[in-house]
C-alpha cells in the first residue's frame, strides 16, 4: 500500500496504541503462567508472532474482546511440532529462542527476510554458555536457529550493546530454570529502560530479578553490570491479570505532528507513567520549544504547534525516537545532532541510513555517520520516499509530509501494521488529508 499525504494541520484528541514492548513481555509472561488475561494487549502483526509462539510451546491464545486470554504452559514448555515463525518481530525471537533453551527436544525459528539478517549471535552463545544448544543453520549468527536440549541455568556473559531484548529473553527464561540465570555484561547496556521494563512486568507476575551494579538513578538498569534471577519462580499475576499501558514510541509520531502542524490543541490520552524510555520525547520536545504539557496523573498530553529549535540528544537508551527525532530536526531552526545510534543500525532496517536516506529526498540537509545523524533544520519539500518496510520509518515521514510543500507519496506503507495498525486512520481524524492506494 502507498499513501499520499498532503500538507496539513492537525487537532483533536488521539489515544495512543497499547504499548508493543509491554505487550510483547506480557503475552510471554501468561504463557510461562498457568495462564493470565492480557488486558488491552497492542492486537499486531508482531505481537501475534508472540502469541503464536507461545502456542508452539504449548499454550493457547485467545482474542475475547479488546483482551487476550493466555492458557500458559506453567513454565513448561513443550518441544514445538513445527518451524517457529516470528515473521518481522525481532523481539519475539529474541525473547522465544531463549525459552527454546528450556525445552527437551529442538526449536526452529526463523522469520522473514529482514529478520533473518538481523543479529542473533550474542544470545546464541549466552546460551551455549548455559548448556543449550544454540545454532544457526548458516553459521553466521542470524535465524534460521536451531535451539534446545534444556537448561537447569547458571552463569552466562553476554555483550549489552546490541539488543537490550537479548538480556529480557534470558531473564524470563531463567526464572522457571532450576538454578536460575546470572549474566555478566561484556560491554555498556544499551536501551537500559527495556529492561526496566521487563523487570516491571516480571514483578508484576510474581517474579523477582535484580540488576547487578548500576547507577542508582531513575533508570534501574542504567550502569549495570548484569542481572541475576533465582530459579524455581511461578509466574502469577495479581487476579490472573495484567493491563497494558499505552505506547509512547507510538505516542512520539502523534506529539510531533502536533508541535509541528497543530492549528489547535492536540492531546495524546493513554499517556500514563511507566518504565518506558520513550517518554523522553515529551523532555526532547521541551527542550526543542514545543508549546507541550503532561498531565501524569489524568494520562493526557496536550501539544501545540510553536517554533522549534535544533539540539543534541543520544539515543542510547532511546533507539525507537531516533525517526521522529530526525523529522523534528529537519523542521527546526538550526543543527539537531543525534549521539549514540550505532545499535539503530540492527532494528527493522538501518534506521540512522533510512532516515538519512528519504529525508534527503525532502530536500533535507543532512550528515549521516556510523553513530550519529546531523539534521539541518530547513524547508521540506514533497517528494516520493521509500518505508523499508519498517513502521517507525514511515510513520515518521508521516509526520514530515505534513510540513512538505507539494505532495509526499510513502511507498510500503502497510507496515504500520506491526505496532500502531489504526495509523493512518487517526492521523486521517486528526485532520490531516491523505490518501491511501
Amino acid at each position: 500500500m502507498d499513501v499520499r499525504i498532503s500538507p496539513s494541520r492537525v487537532g483533536g484528541t488521539a489515544r495512543a496504541p497499547p504499548s508493543k514492548s509491554y505487550t510483547h513481555r506480557a503475552i510471554l509472561a501468561a504463557g510461562y503462567a498457568d495462564g493470565a488475561t492480557v488486558r488491552n494487549p497492542l492486537f499486531s502483526a508482531d505481537t501475534a508472532a508472540t502469541a503464536r509462539a507461545v502456542e508452539s510451546y504449548g499454550g493457547r491464545t485467545e482474542r475475547v474482546g479488546d483482551d487476550l486470554e493466555v492458557t500458559g504452559f506453567d513454565g513448561d514448555p513443550g518441544t514445538p511440532a513445527d518451524v517457529i515463525d516470528c515473521a518481522n518481530s525481532g523481539t519475539t525471537m529474541r525473547l522465544t529462542t531463549a525459552t527454546a533453551g528450556l525445552v527437551e527436544g529442538l526449536a526452529v525459528l526463523t522469520g522473514d527476510s529482514s529478520l533473518r539478517s538481523r543479529p542473533q549471535g550474542p544470545l546464541l552463545d549466552a546460551l551455549e554458555g548455559l548448556g543449550v544448544r544454540a545454532e544457526s543453520t548458516r553459521g553466521n549468527g542470524q535465524a534460521p536457529l536451531v535451539v534446545g536440549g534444556g537448561t537447569e541455568g547458571g552463569t552466562t556473559a553476554i555483550r549489552g550493546d546490541v539488543s537490550s531484548q537479548y538480556i529480557t529473553g534470558l531473564l524470563m527464561a531463567g526464572a522457571v530454570t532450576d538454578r536460575g540465570i546470572e549474566i555478566e555484561l561484556t560491554t555498556e547496556l544499551k536501551s537500559a529502560p527495556y529492561v526496566d521494563i521487563t523487570l516491571e512486568v516480571l514483578e508484576a507476575f510474581g517474579v523477582e530479578a535484580s540488576v547487578v551494579g548500576g547507577d542508582d538513578t531513575a533508570v534501574r538498569s542504567a550502569g549495570a553490570e548484569g542481572f541475576a534471577v533465582d530459579g524455581a519462580q511461578q509466574y502469577d499475576p495479581a487476579d490472573e491479570e495484567y493491563r497494558v499501558p499505552g505506547d509512547f514510541s507510538s505516542m512520539s509520531y502523534l506529539l510531533a505532528a502536533g508541535a509541528l502542524a497543530a492549528d489547535r490543541e492536540l492531546v495524546v490520552a493513554g499517556a500514563r507513567p511507566s518504565a518506558q524510555g520513550d517518554a523522553a520525547i515529551v523532555s526532547i520536545l521541551e527542550s526543542m520549544g514545543a508549546n507541550i504539557e503532561w498531565d501524569r496523573e489524568a494520562g493526557r498530553i496536550a501539544v501545540g504547534r510553536a517554533p522549534l529549535s535544533g539540539i543534541e540528544v543520544g539515543v542510547a537508551d532511546t533507539p525507537d525516537l531516533l525517526p521522529t527525532i530526525a523529522v523534528l530536526g529537519a523542521a527546526a531552526e538550526g543543527r539537531t545532532r543525534i549521539t549514540d545510534c550505532a545499535h539503530v543500525r540492527l532494528k527493522e532496517t538501518d534506521r540512522v541510513a533510512a532516515m538519512a536516506s528519504e529525508l534527503r529526498k525532502m530536500g533535507v540537509d543532512i550528515e549521516e555517520q556510523e553513530d550519529e545523524l546531523r539534521v539541518h533544520g530547513g524547508d521540506l519539500e514533497g517528494a516520493t520516499v521509500a518505508g523499508h518496510d519498517d513502521h517507525r520509518i514511515i510513520m515518521a515521514l508521516s509526520v514530515a509530509a505534513l510540513l512538505a510543500e507539494g505532495e509526499t507519496t510513502i511507498e510500503g506503507a502497510e507496515d504500520v501494521d506491526v505496532s500502531f495498525p489504526s495509523f493512518f486512520e487517526v492521523f486521517s481524524d486528526l485532520g490531516v488529508e491523505l490518501e491511501r492506494r
